[in-house]
């Protein structure tokens, strides 16, 4: 029964592994090492969506696809847009995306102190092999960001022989194009992944356009390899907004409207990296990963009053490495240092009159509210020791990691119009700090403990701390008579316990975790920036995949979570001490039966149910919630053609994707699509 610690902390190459259950028998990740390894010996969980999973779902967007993770709840805003959850209350906010890490290949998405809440959009979900969630702080890896976890888009190596066509039509104007094609030249391949989406959506003067491209190199040497990738996404979106009044997005003429026409997004992103496999000899391997990022956005904040417009671009470089060494048979050591240089450009500014400006505390004005320059440092060596012993692996790492903006403020420092006049009416809403220097150090230790109890089934437990830094627009994007953000990190400590393993037929997942975050960085009533919040989380989560019968089996992700605040802070004379976080459903569920119905024919079943949740933080308002049955359905037409049917929200059920209350518009929603269809053609050849 003993585990042998080469095949669960050094394995560099996939598994043959049979199907079970439309799953695999033995899942593997990249997220929680950096080299591919088995999830389940590891004393954190990796959820993983396949390659097949993702070909029936098609998902249009990654909310669809990461609904089959316990404790992932993303509310689908409208278009590409979305707010993330992750073992947490859905984050909303300037810095909020700064409580979890998006990353493709391994390869944050964004910069640690720049995050943006939509930025999964610059992943190429679309074609990706695979989507890894990590839950928790997990691992010395990653620090600032990776507080509730990790979603990290592994897109595939496309450098072999093959040809790969592949249509989706679907309701509402939805179409997407996909190509795929690669060669193998021996030591050397070469491959490319596109993608084209058009969506004319549901909603009035709503549409996306998206451009997606994805370029892979390798070299395989003796002793060296090194696989390059590239990723370019563009985005043009008219975006609908919010639709207001209690449960309007029961009324089918409401729900279709778009009260904001004007609202728009574009955005481009370009990410390149190259990583480096050196294999010294049996005990040494090192591993190198630069690569740079280059991003821009320009979207019209119809959220806002006066409905500003913000442009805001990144431009940085980065480095990833580490050293492998093994001291003995039994025990790794992991030793790198992480780093990242990143220039970055905010301007903010208003060409017409704010509507309605006569109820307003204080004055939106004409002309430019902030235009910043910030450069950031972050610097992170980290060590991991991995050791087993007999049945148990012990695994005990951290990181330290220094980050250090240098702001440079472009404007008048101060609440004034961009010109030094004052405002009328309470002043002006927008403040600018004087230009300066932040710097942020902390350090992160997490010990992870995994016993193999049986055959195939462990037993885990660890305790890490998660942190993240203050994000530049929490520290530069003041307001009211706010002239400077004291902040400190975010900090979170988790305690985590837990089953996993395969047991005949059954294969499963089985979590507890403890989360105490302090120092919660929220606007408050006065609309400053502050930092002395302090919250509770606690839940539990079940995955499984059952093999029913050799042709029908089933699919469980559950998750029962209680997110609460945990200080004093008076809000419309209530005082929130103990109150549920808002929109932060208890229990969000989802169970799939599948049916082998043929030799060709596959057909999917998904129940999605999600409870009802506070929408305000004094819990006086509230949602719902809503369940969702969708239908798929793939045919294996010939070895190289497959067609895919899906119906989603078969019931055409009236729900919301998101809702909220805030105290100047009441209940707000993003209404949920009623029932729609895609029809799919994929071509290998």
């Amino acid at each position: 029964m003993k585990l042998s610690i080469l095949s669960v902390l050094v394995s560099t190459s996939l598994l043959n592994h049979q199907a079970f259950a439309n799953n695999e028998l033995e899942h593997i990740t990249t997220t929680a090492s950096r080299s591919e390894v088995l999830a389940d010996p590891l004393p954190v969980v990796v959820s993983s969506i396949s390659q097949k999973q993702l070909a029936l779902i098609a998902p249009t967007h990654i909310e669809q696809a990461l609904k089959q993770v316990a404790g992932a709840n993303l509310q689908h805003g409208n278009g590409q847009e979305y707010l993330p959850a992750l073992r947490s209350p859905v984050l909303s906010g300037a810095g909020a995306c700064g409580g979890l890490l998006t990353a493709e290949d391994g390869i944050p998405l964004r910069a640690a102190g720049f995050c943006n809440i939509n930025e999964l959009f610059e992943a190429h979900t679309e074609m990706a092999e695979r989507i890894e969630v990590m839950k928790g702080p997990g691992s010395a890896l990653y620090g600032s960001n990776a507080v509730h976890g990790v979603i990290n888009v592994i897109t595939p190596d496309t450098t072999y022989d093959h040809n790969q066509l592949g249509f989706d039509y679907g309701s509402f104007g939805y179409t997407r194009y996909k190509l795929g094609t690669g060669r193998d030249f021996g030591q050397q391949g070469l491959g490319i992944n596109a993608t084209i989406t058009r969506d004319t959506g549901y909603r009035d003067d709503e549409s996306v356009d998206q451009e997606k491209l994805s370029l892979r190199h390798r070299f395989d040497g003796k002793k060296l390899s090194v696989s390059t990738g590239l990723t370019y996404t563009h985005l043009d979106q008219q975006t609908a907004g919010f639709i207001e009044g209690f449960e309007s997005y029961k009324d089918e003429q409401i729900a279709q409207s778009n009260f904001d026409p004007d609202a728009f997004r574009k955005a481009r992103s370009l990410r390149v990296w190259s990583k480096l496999n050196w294999t010294q000899d049996e005990a040494n391997s090192f591993t190198i990963t630069p690569y740079i990022r280059d991003q821009d956005m320009t979207f019209f904040k119809h959220f806002l009053p006066g409905t500003p417009l913000e442009e805001n671009a990144q431009q940085g470089v980065g480095i990833q490495s580490s050293w492998q060494h093994k001291l003995t048979g039994s025990s790794l050591l992991t030793v790198g240092f992480d780093g990242e240089l990143t220039d970055a450009d905010f301007l903010q500014y208003q060409d017409s009159p704010t509507e309605g400006s006569a109820f307003l505390v204080a004055t939106v004005p004409l002309g430019k509210h902030y235009d910043y320059q910030v450069t950031s440092t972050l610097l992170a060596p980290f060590v991991n020791l991995d050791w087993q012993l007999d049945e148990l692996l012990i695994s005990l790492g951290g990181r330290y990691e220094r980050m250090r903006y240098d702001y440079d403020n472009h404007m008048l420092a101060g609440r004034t119009k961009d010109d030094g006049t004052e405002c009328a009416m309470g002043g002006c809403r927008y403040s600018r700090p004087e230009s300066g220097v932040n710097r942020f150090t902390h350090f992160l230790p997490k010990l992870g403990l995994s016993y193999q109890y049986a055959e195939n089934q462990f037993i885990y437990a660890n305790a890490s701390e998660g942190y993240r830094a203050p994000q530049a627009a929490e520290l530069y994007q003041l307001q009211r008579e706010q002239n400077v953000a004291d902040l400190k990190s975010e900090t979170a400590k988790n305690l985590e316990l837990g089953l996993k393993g395969q047991q005949a037929q059954l294969h499963y997942v089985v979590s507890f975790y403890a989360m105490n975050k302090k120092n919660v960085i929220f606007r408050d009533s006065d609309f400053y920036y502050v930092n002395d919040g302090q919250t509770q989380h606690r839940g539990i989560e079940l995955e499984l995949a059952y093999a029913i019968t050799p042709s029908l089996s089933m699919q469980l992700a559950a998750s029962h979570a209680k997110h609460t605040y945990s200080y004093d802070q008076v809000l419309s004379t209530v005082n929130i001490n103990g109150n549920l976080i808002d929109t932060a459903p208890r229990n969000i569920a989802n169970l799939q039966l599948l049916w082998q119905a043929n030799d060709i024919t596959r057909v999917g079943l998904e129940l999605h149910t999600t409870s009802s949740y506070f929408t305000d933080p004094e819990n006086q308002h509230s949602y719902e919630g809503h369940s969702l049955v969708n239908l798929r359905a793939a045919w294996q037409l010939t070895d190289n053609l497959t067609v895919t049917a899906r119906i989603n929200n078969l019931t055409d059920e009236h729900y919301a994707e998101r809702a909220d209350y805030t105290t100047f518009s009441g209940d707000r929603y993003f209404p949920g699509r009623p029932r729609n269809a895609m029809l799919s053609a994929s071509y290998q050849f």
